[in-house]
């Protein structure tokens, strides 16, 4: 499951790849932690830590957790989560990035940290959802269906969150390692990919969440990282695609665009664009809720991380986050392992409308590293100036969480470039985060096992297999008659029948659908 190529991107950037998809068990009841001060390390706790690192008698997995757990335990450590949570009512627009996250990342507040990885897994479940297997007649899709999502992927009931609708992008574009197809001739879809999904809070979660919040999850490409590779590293102008933008010299990367704009009207699944389906579904949830308080949150890894961030930009730019009573809703991206979008005037464009964008990364991983290899925003300003109308010259947007997988005691500080970009190493090195200089201590004791669910990351001597996670029989079942077959899987649900109706309120109804 470990195969692995390398691609030249433009800039000479080479980069391997191989399959990475996990699973995830996600709870919005977090488990009890204890949380680190800046305060050193006792001796005694400073001599537990060295356990980690003994050439003999190496720890299991467990051992180390617990013993982390003791090293919180033993210090003047807040005591439970649930003491942060009661914090988000009142807070949860400084946690959404109102005063961009200013003095809550060094030292990390524990009250974000839950927050982002919660997003995370909410992202981590369009992976764990998707069916890669090109054995099955419904690879591509999603393999559960929309209101069995969480409780299909074990996610407790009590998450809070609905999933009201589905996500799809056409695969008539030049981006073949985002788009999975069947082998077999008779497929639920020649033209569509499932990308991703809508939820909102129900009542109770919203009561803790103080404020109603809409979250839009994208899936990304972590089977191949020669997706970068797919890219054509070309910037166009945003409103060539039909995103209302004043300045044409607003520009993002070609395949991002056409990715989140195209549409193929003879399929069922792709007749609207991702884009279409984004904002009418924010424009219908915004209509039943239009006297709360209300959030969108847009999240995403990887390729997803980009559709995330177009996205939010969209849904701002078009008006759609503005209320009947002209109160602008907040919109906000949680990204990781995500590329560079647009230029510089994108990111002008994007955090002059009030976008919050945090950009969680693995400082190891080479994805946000492009496109924009050569001509980025590391260059002094005076080269940027003379290279800003060039074709290729690329900026991150937002503020950069940076996180290193060397810092990790679980993990191994030479996997290979797959592994640096996977999205469950990625919460793991979270969890554990607690600022610049600071011991990585796992905050909520989230099991590291986790990492390995589809890579291999974690060190040998903890005895957690490779790419762990597997379909019972790769889904087949045995029928009455005793045959071995794939089951039919109910019919995925398209289009809602009022999406016409809100995309005519959008002033974006097409006159021949």
């Amino acid at each position: 499951m470990a195969a692995s190529s390398s691609s030249s991107i433009s800039n000479m950037l080479i980069i391997p790849f191989s399959k990475t998809h996990e699973p995830i068990s996600f709870s919005f009841q977090l488990p009890h932690s204890k949380f680190p001060t800046s305060s050193p390390l006792t001796r005694t706790q400073q001599k537990s830590m060295k356990l980690v690192t003994r050439d003999n008698s190496s720890p299991t997995i467990g051992e180390l957790v617990r013993e982390q757990e003791q090293t919180t335990t033993h210090h003047n450590y807040k005591p439970k989560l649930e003491e942060h949570l009661e914090r988000l009512p009142e807070e949860w627009r400084q946690i959404h990035g109102e005063s961009d996250w200013a003095g809550l990342l060094e030292p990390m507040d524990p009250l974000l940290r839950s927050e982002v990885i919660r997003y995370g897994e909410m992202a981590q479940a369009c992976y764990d959802a998707f069916d890669f297997d090109p054995f099955s007649k419904y690879c591509g899709s999603c393999r559960f269906t929309r209101r069995s999502f969480f409780s299909s992927l074990e996610m407790p009931h009590h998450l809070g969150y609905a999933v009201t609708r589905y996500l799809y992008a056409t695969a008539n574009i030049n981006l073949p390692n985002f788009f999975k197809h069947s082998r077999w001739s008779k497929m639920w879809s020649k033209h569509a990919n499932w990308a991703g999904y809508v939820a909102v809070s129900d009542d109770a979660t919203t009561k803790l969440l103080g404020r109603r919040d809409i979250t839009i999850a994208f899936r990304g490409t972590v089977t191949r990282l020669e997706w970068v590779a797919d890219l054509m590293d070309f910037l166009k102008p945003i409103s060539s695609n039909g995103i209302p933008c004043p300045d044409h010299t607003v520009k993002v990367e070609s395949g991002f665009l056409d990715l989140y704009t195209d549409k193929e009207e003879s399929c069922g699944y792709a007749k609207y664009s991702a884009r279409e389906q984004v904002l009418s579904e924010v424009k219908r949830l915004l209509e039943i809720y239009n006297k709360e308080e209300v959030s969108v949150t847009i999240t995403g890894h990887s390729l997803g991380s980009a559709l995330a961030i177009l996205s939010a930009y969209d849904i701002v730019e078009t008006g759609v986050n503005v209320m009947r009573d002209s109160r602008g809703v907040a919109v906000t991206v949680m990204s990781f392992s995500g590329p560079r979008v647009g230029n510089v005037r994108f990111k002008e464009r994007l955090e002059g409308l009030g976008v919050k964008v945090l950009r969680v990364v693995n400082v190891h991983d080479v994805v946000p590293k492009a496109p924009g290899v050569v001509f980025n925003e590391h260059l002094p300003a005076a080269v940027m100036k003379v290279a800003e109308g060039l074709p290729w010259s690329y900026w991150h947007v937002g503020v950069e969480l940076a996180l290193d997988h060397k810092k990790s005691p679980f993990l191994n500080p030479n996997a290979d470039a797959v592994s640096a970009h996977n999205l469950e190493a990625l919460l793991h090195l979270l969890d554990g985060y607690h600022g610049k200089g600071e011991r990585f201590v796992l905050a909520s004791g989230r099991d590291p096992a986790l990492v390995n669910k589809g890579c291999d990351f974690l060190k040998d001597h903890y005895l957690i297999p490779p790419n762990w996670r597997q379909d019972a029989n790769k889904g087949m079942i045995r029928s009455n008659n005793g045959r071995w077959m794939q089951p039919e899987r109910p019919k995925l649900e398209d289009h809602p029948e009022d999406m016409h109706h809100h995309l005519t309120l959008l002033g974006l109804a097409s006159s021949d659908i």
